[in-house]
């Protein structure tokens, strides 16, 4: 398959490329610079002729949410780099005499907002809140493929857990230094999922024609705050008794720390009808294969 990745120098994007391109598919890189991103690259002037030459677009592209603190400025960039390329995409398949087959598109679980301890499918509506309001625009860019004649699907990210970034790269310091705990109240729920199963999802959701719509990129048992902590002291063998005080948090990171104090209950109820087949169901394994131990 000929697929079009956009947001490939990520920290999901680019372990997905390597293993597309080891599964033997052919992926083109859609990249601001497109000098430094590699064989088969391309800038985003080259995006209407290349939607003509795919089987398929997958669209991770985003300004990270966690890069600055979340001024009116940043909540714009947020916003437009999911957006905006997302309309740009479609856009450009519009216009294509030839078109893609599937539109992969990113979104995340804070599509929900925050609904406290309901159990979450992909049925869930759409909450409130900053994080919810970019998802629902987002998804909202990449649904108007349908009309197009494209199956569209929209992978809601939970956490996804690496050894090499993300979110549990922040996490591991303070339990390093022997001061990790849970993040205010811990009660908040944590959907999480290891990176190895998102690519293997997204892989699927290019293959079997059956996904389409909002999918759950989720492990089947999310778990609240408190008990994540517990799991990862006991991973690294560091205790996870001190917790870090919601006033404190607000106070340091602004808005970005409702994105910590709260969270959603979601379970991935599609993937699982479909038969994936988890590598890190369990959080344990999956924080054993993330902590560099």
């Amino acid at each position: 398959m000929r697929i079009l990745l956009t947001g490939a120098t990520g920290f999901i994007g680019e372990p997905l490329c390597h293993m597309l391109r080891a599964a033997g598919h052919h992926v083109v890189v859609v990249s601001r610079y497109p000098e430094h991103a590699g064989d088969e690259a391309i800038g985003w002037d080259q995006v209407p002729r290349a939607v003509r030459e795919v089987e398929a677009i997958v669209n991770l592209a985003g300004e990270p949410l966690a890069e600055r603190r979340w001024n009116g400025a940043q909540k714009m960039r947020i916003l437009e780099s999911r957006v905006g390329t997302t309309r740009a995409l479609v856009d450009a398949v519009n216009v294509a005499q030839s078109r893609p087959g599937v539109l992969v598109n990113a979104s995340a679980v804070g599509f929900y907002g925050e609904r406290g301890d309901e159990v979450l499918d992909e049925s869930g509506g759409p909450g409130k809140g900053f994080l919810s309001k970019v998802c629902q625009a987002w998804e909202g860019e990449a649904m108007r493929a349908e009309a197009l004649g494209l199956r569209v699907v929209r992978l809601r990210f939970g956490i996804v857990l690496a050894v090499d970034g993300g979110a549990l790269t922040r996490m591991l310091l303070p339990f390093r230094f022997f001061v990790g705990g849970p993040l205010g109240s811990g009660r908040q729920w944590m959907s999480w999922i290891h990176r190895d199963d998102v690519t293997g999802i997204v892989l699927d959701t290019l293959t079997n024609d059956a996904y389409r719509g909002p999918v759950n990129v989720t492990a089947p048992q999310p778990v609240t705050n408190r008990d994540f902590a517990k799991a990862l002291g006991a991973t690294l063998a560091r205790p996870a008794v001190l917790p870090a005080p919601a006033p404190f948090l607000r106070f340091a990171l602004g808005e970005m720390a409702d994105m910590l104090l709260t969270g959603q209950r979601v379970v991935p109820a599609v993937v699982q009808r479909l038969g994936y087949h988890f590598r890190y169901p369990q959080l344990t394994a999956a924080l054993r294969a993330s902590a560099r131990l």
